[in-house]
């Protein structure tokens, strides 16, 4: 059974969403600002900062965006400076947000005209449909849960004040300080605490990098008096294009763990998991490469400083060395392979 929090929105939490959503379409703030002109609104029920941004100066998709936290605000900004990556290979798998787009009745899901019809609620036109999506990395875009449908009202209700200041004031988002955003906090965070303007810092994500489990003390003795030769292991992780849809879940993109050796390309090791536990399993993972190679490599080499953190600690009980590089051959032809074969080509090809 879902948490309380991530549960099916109530009809009347849907109603209060729908209500600040209208008083939005009607201000229309995309005539005066753009989806650069970023603020923040701190959620009082956790702490967490959403950092939004309107959508519609370029005429395209009209809306809003609320970019979750320091991860959120990472990817609203990997968007704007590398606008070149937003077509990679599992870039649209890496957002976290909550969207409000004004779209066709066409574009709606049964789920959300269902909404629309028991709140007894009717739009018509081009792009006079609200819709709602929760995005999270790895995970499809999906229906909104009862806590993010809270939130996403509260940040409308602030909204719909702040664009309306900072159509009188455009330099209400002007930072007297570097990499400070404009956010809206309620004092106290009681649920009819008074709003205030505050300067923040986002705070960074930071994550406490421990052996995930207690291994088996034997297992590790056994491990660590294999034989370790002259030789580079590569290891990486990344979405795979299939999509897993398992009833009452939200779809996911399976995440891969890969460990290939850097001369031969031979792989030793391939593992799926969801999305959110791929460092959870990576140790147990590792060490299951290494009882199958019956080898212990000199040195791992990684592109993603947290796979590197996340390593450290095992590889070094067993003298491994665990560096960062910019290119990963090995496990790029293997991607490249896995690619082939789900398009129905003859698949990797190894080293020649």
């Amino acid at each position: 059974m879902s948490a309380p929090d991530e549960g099916v929105p109530s009809l009347e939490q849907w109603r209060a969403l729908y209500a600040q959503t209208a008083r939005f379409k009607k201000i229309t703030p995309w005539k005066w600002m753009w989806d650069s002109n970023l603020f923040g609104v701190k959620n009082p029920e956790d702490g967490e900062t959403g950092y939004c941004c309107v959508l519609g100066a370029g005429k395209e998709v009209f809306g809003l965006a609320v970019y979750l936290g320091h991860e959120g605000l990472e990817g609203y900004w990997n968007g704007v400076n590398h606008p070149e990556l937003a077509h990679e290979e599992g870039a649209g798998h890496i957002k976290r947000c909550l969207l409000l787009t004004f779209d066709d009745r066409g574009d709606l899901e049964g789920t959300d005209l269902e909404v629309i019809k028991n709140l007894g609620f009717e739009f018509k036109g081009v792009r006079a449909w609200p819709q709602f999506r929760s995005y999270r990395p790895g995970y499809c875009p999906w229906h909104l849960t009862a806590k993010e449908t809270r939130f996403l009202t509260l940040v409308l209700d602030q909204a719909n004040e702040i664009v309306l200041r900072f159509k009188a004031n455009p330099s209400l988002f002007d930072s007297p300080k570097p990499h400070h955003y404009w956010v809206r906090v309620r004092q106290g965070g009681a649920e009819h605490g008074e709003w205030s303007d505050t300067w923040q810092k986002p705070v960074p994500i930071t994550r406490v990098v421990q052996i995930s489990k207690s291994f088996d003390s034997r297992r590790l003795e056994t491990i660590a008096a294999m034989p370790q030769k002259q030789m580079a292991w590569e290891v990486d992780f990344f979405y795979t294009p299939a999509v897993v849809r398992e009833k009452g879940r939200r779809p996911y993109f399976p995440m891969m763990l890969l460990f290939s050796d850097h001369e031969s390309y031979f792989i030793f090791n391939g593992h799926f998991t969801e999305p959110g536990r791929y460092l959870v399993e990576l140790h147990e993972q590792l060490l299951q490469a290494i009882e199958k190679a019956e080898i212990l490599p000199e040195e791992i080499l990684v592109k993603k400083e947290e796979l590197q953190a996340y390593l450290k600690p095992l590889c070094e009980r067993f003298g491994i060395g665990v560096s960062l590089v910019d290119d990963l051959p090995a496990i790029r032809d293997a991607r490249g392979g896995m690619r082939e074969f789900l398009a129905g080509g003859k698949g990797p090809k190894g080293r020649r």
